[in-house]
């Protein structure tokens, strides 16, 4: 039988931390094959009253048992390379795409991802690759733009770690070095690192896909202002969005590594595109943040934000958490935050909320969402139900209401598009009807 083993970083370094042991049908059956997880014996030993941040997820906690799975554990599949990160993989190593593929990206692609955790034999096999090169430029990674990587190895710099980064739009993750010079992330060791960054492209030539990532630093920008927790200012140059990563931080010559899970995994979702509701990821958040009703109130905030804007790629995998190392799990800062609405493919809102809420509360019949758009009135129960105070979620309608009009202002004021800023107007309209509905 095949296997993995899984490293997690901290305290400087990389540490022995779990067996994943797939069935003999993963070569046809992918992700969806079944599967057994299990903690190595000594870092559990030493490890095992540290705490969720030494853990390889929210839902394995450090322990001794054996785990066996219907389907891969969720979290593997945040550092399975999906996307265009997926379709790299297939083409450098010539296979076709479908379920017969994931165990090889796995073992193949898992290097170095989002977060603090990597598969060995992937890290191996990127070791082999590697070789001393000076990096590029920034001119060099701007004016090659999607074609840097293939630029970046017929010029002999390693690339493997460059593809880590899931979603449809070309996304690299690179690294400065102290000279100001640009890696493939991973290329470096951490005592030569200046600053981790995600490069982002659009995913076609077409001119709603360009408009996409020419909006998402003014979108960013705009979320900040909203009171939705963020990061660095995003960077656009040329058509290129540089984005600062939040799960990386350098100091005193070295690099922390910080744990991030999807809320999808956060949840158990061990499936790519699944429908999952709204409800779903609130009793995640609940049952693992370390702050619930502040992380509660932070994701209703995104909701709202996101609903007026159009961002309506919502899925689990657009939202994570991270588990700092004082065992604090809390809400990431948003990131994948665009106009979607463009998108030529119509992408609706992909995670909604239920119309019919249990869980000790009368069940209701009423229509929580309006052609994607939410009743927010009807959460109120629900998010008192998990724990909220009424004061608190009433305060944050109460917020939200005299936000939500002045957001075309702050649009024009942020260098969102004339043009975009007015295709929105009906939907920011309609939110704040319902926010004032909700104080009613």
């Amino acid at each position: 039988m095949q296997k993995c083993t899984i490293e997690i970083h901290h305290h400087g370094q990389w540490h022995t931390a779990a067996l994943f042991e797939p069935a003999k049908t993963v070569h046809q059956q992918g992700y969806r094959s079944p599967g057994r997880l299990s903690y190595d014996v000594a870092y559990t030993g030493q490890y095992l009253h540290s705490g969720i941040s030494h853990a390889l997820s929210c839902r394995y906690p450090l322990g001794f048992e054996l785990h066996n799975e219907q389907q891969w554990p969720a979290f593997l599949l945040d550092i399975l390379p999906a996307g265009a990160g997926r379709r790299f993989w297939l083409q450098r190593l010539q296979q076709h795409d479908g379920a017969t593929a994931d165990w090889s990206f796995l073992v193949n692609g898992s290097d170095n991802p989002i977060g603090n955790l990597r598969v060995r034999e992937a890290s191996m096999q990127a070791a082999e690759d590697t070789t001393d090169h000076a990096g590029f430029s920034y001119e060099d990674v701007v004016e090659r733009q999607s074609d840097f990587i293939e630029y970046a190895w017929q010029h002999g710099a390693p690339v493997a770690g460059s593809s880590g980064a899931q979603g449809d739009a070309l996304k690299f993750l690179l690294t400065q070095d102290k000279q100001h010079r640009w890696h493939s992330d991973g290329a470096l060791a951490d005592s030569g690192c200046h600053k981790h960054w995600l490069l982002k492209f659009p995913k076609s030539a077409r001119l709603a896909d360009l408009r996409v990532l020419r909006n998402e630093a003014s979108y960013y920008e705009v979320a900040r202002w909203f009171g939705v927790r963020t990061g660095e200012a995003l960077q656009l140059d040329n058509g290129a969005l540089f984005i600062p990563r939040f799960d990386r931080i350098v100091q005193g010559g070295s690099v922390t590594r910080l744990g991030v899970e999807s809320l999808a995994s956060l949840a158990g979702v061990s499936e790519f595109g699944a429908a999952t509701s709204q409800n779903n990821y609130c009793r995640a958040i609940v049952t693992h943040t370390t702050a619930p009703q502040q992380e509660l109130l932070e994701f209703v905030r995104r909701d709202v934000l996101n609903t007026a804007l159009g961002n309506t790629d919502n899925h689990g995998r657009n939202t994570s958490v991270i588990r700092y190392a004082d065992n604090q799990v809390l809400l990431s800062p948003v990131y994948d935050f665009a106009p979607m609405i463009l998108d030529p493919q119509g992408i609706a809102r992909v995670s909604r909320w239920e119309n019919h809420f249990e869980n000790g509360l009368e069940k209701r019949s009423e229509t929580v969402e309006e052609q994607g758009r939410p009743r927010w009135k009807l959460l109120t129960a629900y998010l008192c139900n998990l724990g909220c105070e009424k004061s608190e979620v009433l305060a944050l309608w109460s917020e939200l209401a005299e936000k939500v009009p002045q957001l075309p202002e702050i649009m024009q004021r942020s260098g969102v598009d004339n043009e975009l800023i007015v295709q929105l107007q009906g939907r920011i309209t309609a939110v704040s009807k319902h926010l004032q509905e909700a104080l009613s």
